[in-house]
């Protein structure tokens, strides 16, 4: 914005001076042009009279000692000739149109001299031989109606121009300094304008990183850019307020609900013994939903943790970290009757925040163990470009179902594991956080693959993220993961 209206000023400044300057200079030259022909036409007047005299006294020997005098003081060139139009004599100085005539050459013939011998005045410019212009004014050397010769004196047109020339250049370099001043005034001006507006894009980014540090300036620049950062400000603050008390909510509340879920647990399972064995599907079903509502409880938990603490995303070896939770998930998968594979090239480090990469792999196996048959085979899968395909052999998603599973508390119409609808947006927030990004798409021959891209290991970014709590997972079962959230995220 600063350079669009520092544009805008030097236009603007740039018109007014054109506007100024040109119709100026342009009537100096006029000007300029009408002063040196009417000295011309003088300085001829004055030698016609004298040579009409030294013709009539019959002292034309004296002739070129008159004009030359005045051609060498003057730098004009002058032609006299009698009243038949034969040259009396040629000054040739400067040659300002062309070479010397020699005495008894015929001039009638020219338009000038021959209006001359009719006793008329010429001024007039022409273009001499050599090219350049000149001035040329011609008079009757004449007493009354008696013409008795006529006088041609000429003068190069760089006498005129030349002058021109050093206006023009000294009126570009005065509009020149006032575009100079002109660019410093408005560069400081604008930067004046814009500053509010700068400080307003700073706080922006801050406030979409998810802390508004430095409020936007608003103390300088226009009341309109003032009062626009005091609302910003406000409301950066006001809803600041807000996202940390709806934070706080989550996090205090789902901190609150563990103690009496665990109670109301142990309470249910200490009835067993004295209910009729009839009851006994009814409060199992019962125990899985508290245990269901507390995994839920679990989540919301993860996830205050993760949009309350800023961190930045370090270099993380994938190889080994796939390694490590395979390593770990294998026991429960063969439980389940459930082979565990890992194919492709070895990927090298990415970025990912600390802790993060585990917890999606953890979330993704956890996913993918709930709907794989017995028999088959769960395979991660490293391509190139450092992703990660998790890839299983279950009944998969439709597009609708893939669309939606990221979303919140979620789950499929037709699912029948007892899922919280919060894994799958664990996983999307902690590879957002790490600069990555994650995508469900159909698997061949059946099933889901998670495909999971990650930035490979460079430059540090400047980004903010999330801080996960981490946490070893027990079976596929950790503080932050939730299990079992195929068809819910």
């Amino acid at each position: 914005m600063t350079r669009r209206l520092l544009l805008s000023y030097l236009g603007l400044a740039l018109l007014v001076l054109a506007g100024l300057e040109i119709p100026l200079g342009w009537i100096y030259a006029r000007g300029e042009t009408a002063r040196f022909s009417q000295s011309v036409e003088r300085d001829a007047s004055m030698l016609a009279e004298v040579t009409e005299e030294n013709i009539e006294e019959g002292k034309t020997a004296e002739l070129p000692a008159v004009i030359g005098e005045y051609a060498a003081e003057s730098g004009g060139r002058v032609i006299v000739v009698d009243r038949k139009g034969i040259v009396l004599a040629d000054s040739g100085a400067g040659s300002a149109a062309g070479p010397a005539t020699r005495p008894g050459t015929d001039l009638s013939r020219e338009p000038d001299i021959a209006a001359a011998l009719r006793n008329q005045t010429t001024v007039t410019t022409r273009t001499c031989t050599e090219g350049g212009e000149v001035l040329s004014a011609t008079l009757p050397g004449s007493s009354g109606t008696t013409v008795r010769g006529a006088l041609r004196l000429t003068y190069p047109m760089t006498t005129v121009t030349d002058r021109v020339h050093r206006v023009w250049l000294a009126l570009a370099l005065a509009g020149a300094c006032v575009l100079a001043a002109v660019a410093l005034v408005a560069f400081t001006l604008a930067r004046w304008i814009t500053r509010p507006l700068r400080t307003l894009e700073r706080a922006t980014t801050q406030l979409a990183a998810g802390h508004l540090a430095n409020p936007p300036d608003a103390t300088t620049g226009p009341p309109e850019l003032r009062s626009l950062a005091t609302s910003f400000t406000r409301t950066a603050t006001r809803l600041q307020h807000l996202l940390k008390a709806q934070h706080a909510f989550a996090a205090e509340a789902s901190h609150q609900l563990k103690t009496p879920l665990t109670a109301l647990r142990l309470r249910l399972e200490n009835f067993e013994p004295y209910l009729d064995p009839r009851a006994h599907a009814s409060l199992d079903e019962t125990i899985e939903e508290v245990e269901r509502l507390g995994r839920m409880v679990q989540g919301l938990l993860a996830l205050a943790r993760l949009e309350n603490t800023a961190t930045t995303p370090e270099p993380v070896d994938l190889d080994a970290v796939v390694a490590e939770r395979v390593a770990m998930w294998e026991p429960l998968a063969a439980e389940q009757y459930v082979a565990l594979a890992v194919t492709g090239v070895p990927a090298g480090q990415v970025w990912a925040i600390p802790g993060a990469l585990e917890q999606i792999i953890d979330n993704l196996l956890a996913n993918a163990l709930r709907v794989s048959p017995p028999g088959s085979t769960l395979t991660l899968a490293r391509a190139p470009g450092t992703e990660l395909h998790v890839i299983d052999q279950g009944p998969g998603m439709s597009p609708a179902d893939r669309e939606r599973a990221f979303d919140r508390f979620w789950r499929a119409s037709d699912s029948h594991h007892d899922g919280t609808g919060l894994g799958l947006p664990i996983v999307r927030h902690l590879t957002h956080a790490s600069g990555g990004e994650i995508t469900l798409h159909a698997a061949p021959g059946g099933g889901l693959t998670a495909r999971v891209r990650l930035r490979p290991a460079g430059p540090p970014p400047r980004r903010l993220a999330r801080r996960p709590h981490t946490a070893a997972p027990s079976h596929g079962s950790t503080s932050a993961t939730v299990p079992g959230e195929r068809a819910g995220g």
